[in-house]
């Protein structure tokens, strides 16, 4: 009886210590990760843009929409497209939020009511690029958020030149990130969202591959 206690606790620890060397390799694996993705994100503003044929801006703050309406000024672009804009809101009202001349950019500017979220995006992007039979955007966002940005973009609009205008938020530390709860906080939720997306991508080739085979 004893033999079997034995046996059956040191099969017990055995399962426990690979478990935690498997746990900690999968930290480790993930934390590696997230250093090569913040490695992936934009260190500085883009100041040689080419100009395209419109800018897209995704909400999410207000330094955004300041870019792209700078970007529009200078002319950049001749048109402008918001995506991800709450319901309510036109884009006079919009102008006037962000203290903008509604006169000098009203006519210049449409606004997209319909993505929930990143890929909803793309998805409202890529539909009105095809509309105004667009070739070429300049695309801004934060900068933490391009990389998952570009892979949804990518995947929407495959034919489409896109530049990026990174912004960078002055709550987010970009330099000496780990040091910032806040900041590597929000690179590790968003590394963790840009996995999900790859993931996702994945499963949806090896769904279509499948069908492609039957």
């Amino acid at each position: 009886m004893f033999g079997r206690r034995k046996r059956r606790r040191s099969s017990l620890l055995r399962r426990i210590y690979w478990s935690v060397v498997l746990l900690g390799l999968v930290i480790a694996g993930w934390g590696g990760g997230l250093v090569w993705f913040v490695g992936q994100m934009p260190s500085e503003t883009v100041d040689d843009l080419r100009p395209a044929e419109a800018i897209v801006v995704l909400t999410g703050g207000q330094d955004r929409l300041s870019r792209g309406f700078d970007l529009l000024s200078a002319g950049k672009a001749a048109k402008l497209f918001i995506s991800g804009v709450y319901r309510g809101l036109d884009v006079r009202a919009l102008l006037e939020m962000s203290q903008q001349s509604p006169g000098e950019l009203e006519c210049c500017i449409e606004l997209g009511y319909a993505a929930p979220d990143t890929i909803g995006n793309a998805m409202e992007t890529g539909g009105w690029v095809k509309r105004n039979n667009i070739s070429s955007i300049i695309l801004v966002t934060a900068h933490y958020h391009v990389p998952r940005s570009m892979l949804e973009f990518r995947d929407a609009m495959p034919d489409v030149d896109i530049q990026i205008s990174p912004v960078f938020p002055d709550n987010v530390r970009r330099d000496d990130w780990w040091q910032w709860s806040g900041t590597a906080r929000l690179y590790a939720a968003e590394y963790s969202k840009y996995l999900f997306a790859r993931l996702r991508r994945l499963a949806n080739r090896a769904v279509d591959r499948a069908g492609e085979a039957m």
